[in-house]
């Protein structure tokens, strides 16, 4: 199974053999039965139903005429069925089969390949090969093997063929580096046609959103070997599987007295199988065919939405952070200058040692300098208050910043700008990125104290984790002394614990979160925390709500990120809503939390993610200085992040007051907000 989130939307060259464009949702590949010629075409349709049956968009791979192909239509399919001299193609074979103008199914092997260089993680098969009995002799070892050890891709099958040796290749695979888990509620570890093979899985998945975090796990890591998620046979199917299993063995013993190897082995075994079992190991086979393409999309739907999630979250929060301070306001961060190298597909290889082609934008983030940004943009005119190298990267900050108050940011000498290059596909995924950040560490306690008078005059004061945990402390002592209101903004799930290492954090007013961010701290107070974060939208709410409650003794408002679950904010209730307004004084009052669904914007809209989050805090901090109702800040929010994604700045160069007035900006009827009292 392929999966894919982005549209491809057009095919590409690579080493001088065509890719076929991909569709937008997560994809399936099913290798060609070889059993026959009718039944391998049905079977691929068949599988392709249910695969759309689950949500997700089927894609084959196989290489026709000399041509590697991800997605085939029904003729295609029926044509490599007939096709007399279609071969088995495998890592080895590929070159050859290329270089001739060959057609045939793609193995494992040579599937991980092709799926690898479309830039999709995870496919669905019948079975992977193993070592053969007697492979410690004969060396006869699948090429499915190594390939999970140096290609990052997520493997869904029935586990292997019980005509291996089993317990070999689970060793084989750990000294690879592979990853293996069972799916379902035991880690015994299939054999194909029967749900157990006498060994187990090191670890255990139990649904497709488990096996969709293990897998982006793997991928977060830069892991270039894969996973095996092995999936049992349905137990409708699983009684014949002695019979088979006896079956199985009078087979290979035939093949062994026969010198048939190789290859050669797998084909001849299955069809004598069929033959003694008169077709019930062609049922079970199709059968857990059927079954593997059904968990393999419900695995790649999880994955698609978890990345989505990540990327809404973490690419908001990922670049650092911005301040505002008109005559009132401040906010405290740092500055950072983003290079975005924009324009490769998502789907593209990078050729590493050479160029690759491309568009390059640059543009200005972090999470301060953005903050403050979107502040300047609506009308408050903050002080940033950060700090730059004496470089020519700060000469394009401090030019493009014109329009903020940015006498409060220092360029210093022997110090490099924050600089982060990313490489980012059509969707405004992240595929690399690198960052020198080391300048944060200077935005020292001596050095904010020089804004200590305009820090003890401000309406409110916003800071970002990325400054040292020392600066937040001081800023914190500063501002409960003189009772001034602080956001407090984490910036990502490791720096969202800076505040809460000490009581500092009791001085806060505001913070805006993610649901991992929210977690950190709650954690880093040794409050009680999920084991694992939800994934479905009424229980990610119920989590961030119970998240929240604690903080709540002392912070006034959270805005907790849910990503492409929209918006919750928790507070003081006050006349059905939640009181944003900053309070000079600690109030109790009933708590409350307000769900707003998020904007609509489609992936074809979307440019990029790296300062929606940062716009939806700017505009929320510009509605409550404006002393706007608590439905009207969000809304501004809302479209300011909006304006954010379908832009190719962090900051929208249209975000002005007009762009994320409510009452001015057509758009469908927003959703009702949904209230719910915290206890």
């Amino acid at each position: 199974l392929l999966w894919r989130k982005q549209t491809c939307g057009r095919t590409r060259e690579h080493n001088h053999h065509t890719w076929d464009a991909l569709s937008t949702q997560p994809e399936v590949h099913l290798l060609k039965a070889h059993q026959s010629v009718v039944l391998a075409a049905q079977t691929a349709k068949e599988v392709e139903a249910i695969v759309r049956a689950e949500g997700a968009t089927p894609a084959t791979v196989a290489v026709i005429d000399g041509e590697v192909h991800i997605g085939l239509s029904s003729e295609e399919l029926d044509h490599l069925a007939r096709c007399e001299s279609s071969l088995k193609v495998s890592r080895r074979d590929l070159p050859y089969v290329i270089s001739k103008g060959l057609s045939g199914g793609t193995t494992v092997s040579a599937t991980m390949i092709a799926a690898h260089q479309a830039g999709i993680p995870v496919f669905v098969t019948g079975g992977i090969g193993g070592v053969h009995r007697d492979g410690e002799n004969s060396l006869d070892i699948s090429a499915d093997l190594t390939e999970l050890g140096r290609t990052p891709i997520a493997v869904v099958s029935a586990g292997v063929k019980s005509i291996l040796d089993i317990g070999r290749t689970l060793e084989f695979l750990e000294t690879q580096g592979v990853c293996v888990a069972t799916y379902g509620a035991s880690k015994n570890f299939p054999a194909f046609f029967s749900p157990q093979s006498g060994f187990t899985s090191p670890y255990q998945v139990w649904d497709p959103e488990e096996a969709a975090k293990l897998i982006l796990s793997t991928l977060s890591l830069g892991l270039q070997s894969g996973v095996l998620i092995a999936v049992s046979i349905p137990e409708e199917h699983a009684a014949a599987g002695q019979q088979i299993e006896e079956a199985i063995q009078t087979a290979v013993t035939e093949a062994r007295s026969r010198g048939i190897t190789g290859r050669d082995v797998t084909p001849f075994i299955l069809q004598k199988v069929n033959e003694m079992t008169k077709g019930k190991s062609l049922q079970a086979n199709i059968a857990l065919i059927h079954n593997n393409a059904k968990v393999g999309s419900q695995i790649a739907c999880a994955l698609s939405k978890q990345t989505s999630e990540r990327l809404t979250r973490g690419g908001t929060h990922r670049y650092g952070k911005h301040s505002s301070d008109s005559e009132s306001e401040i906010v405290s961060a740092n500055t950072t200058e983003e290079l975005f190298n924009n324009g490769y597909e998502t789907f593209c290889l990078f050729q590493f040692g050479q160029t690759n082609p491309g568009s390059v934008c640059q543009s200005f983030g972090g999470v301060g300098r953005n903050i403050a940004d979107s502040l300047s943009r609506l009308g408050c005119r903050p002080l940033l208050i950060s700090a730059t190298g004496a470089d020519s990267h700060s000469d394009a900050v401090f030019n493009y910043c014109k329009h903020m108050n940015i006498s409060g940011v220092a360029r210093l000498e022997d110090q490099s700008t924050a600089t982060y290059c990313v490489v980012i596909g059509e969707s405004g995924e992240m595929s690399l990125g690198l960052g020198d950040m080391d300048i944060h560490e200077q935005i020292t306690e001596q050095f904010v104290s020089r804004f200590e008078k305009q820090i003890s005059s401000a309406t409110l004061v916003c800071l970002d984790g990325n400054i040292p945990v020392t600066t937040i402390n001081y800023i914190c002592s500063v501002a409960a002394k003189h009772n001034i209101n602080i956001w407090y903004e984490p910036t990502d799930s490791e720096k969202a614990c800076k505040p809460f290492l000490s009581d500092a954090w009791k001085s806060l007013s505001y913070s805006s979160p993610n649901l991992a961010e929210l977690f950190t701290m709650n954690k880093t107070l040794g409050l009680p925390t999920p084991e694992v974060l939800p994934s479905s939208p009424d229980k990610v709410l119920s989590a961030a709500v119970a998240l929240s409650r604690p903080l709540l003794e002392h912070l006034h408002c959270l805005v907790v990120t849910l990503g492409a679950n929209g918006v919750l904010v928790c507070g003081e209730h006050e006349a059905g809503s939640v009181n944003m307004q900053p309070r000079k004084q600690k109030r109790r009052r009933q708590l409350c939390a307000l769900h707003f669904p998020a904007v609509t914007v489609t992936a074809e809209e979307t440019v990029n993610v790296s300062g929606a989050g940062d716009s939806l805090a700017g505009a929320l901090m510009a509605g409550i200085l404006q002393q706007r109702d608590t439905d009207s800040c969000v809304r501004m929010g809302l479209l300011a992040a909006r304006l954010s994604l379908i832009s190719s700045h962090p900051i929208a160069p249209t975000l002005t007051s007009h762009s994320v007035d409510p009452n001015k900006v057509q758009t469908p009827s927003w959703p009702k907000p949904s209230f719910m009292w915290i206890d």
